[in-house]
């Protein structure tokens, strides 16, 4: 039975359009995130919307309020997880928001990093095939296919919308 763990996961621009927010894991030793760069976000609870989601997970993890938020993605991630589990992720890109940023959380501190530059960050390896995807200027939003084993995609296919 496919049952993945729902998640939201958020790309916050600059004003500028040329930096993003990310969270570097450093912050808890059995994170199987540690030492990773990504997006803003987390699992869905019971009672809320993927937009709630990652609405309180973005203000959670950083102290700033999302104000415009596009859907670029959906990856279904099946072995994702640390005991194989499936999840099932929707990626946002916030283009505008408010607040206060808090630059430490309890995962991980915060940091601006240029989106060309991303590529030369520690991050999840399946993460290159499609991030670019994120900020790039078609409209379309991808829904793509990740399988994973051990910590390792073992392909990528997408279609956009």
């Amino acid at each position: 039975m496919y049952t993945p763990i729902l998640a939201s996961l958020g790309f916050i621009l600059s004003p500028d359009r040329q930096h993003t927010l990310l969270i570097h894991r450093n912050k808890r030793i059995a994170d199987p995130h540690l030492g990773k760069y990504n997006g803003l976000g987390g699992k869905m609870e019971q009672q809320e919307d993927i937009f709630s989601c990652l609405k309180r997970e973005v203000y959670e993890e950083s102290g700033l309020s999302c104000e415009e938020l596009v859907l670029r993605r959906t990856v279904n991630w099946p072995g994702f997880g640390r005991g194989g589990e499936d999840w099932f992720g929707f990626i946002f890109r916030v283009d505008r928001f408010t607040g206060i940023l808090q630059p430490q959380g309890e995962e991980g501190d915060l940091h601006w990093h240029r989106i060309d530059e991303l590529s030369c960050l520690p991050m999840w390896e399946g993460d290159r095939y499609f991030l670019d995807m994120v900020f790039d200027a078609d409209p379309r939003i991808f829904h793509g296919c990740m399988p994973y084993r051990d910590g390792r995609p073992l392909s990528w296919s997408y279609a956009r919308g």
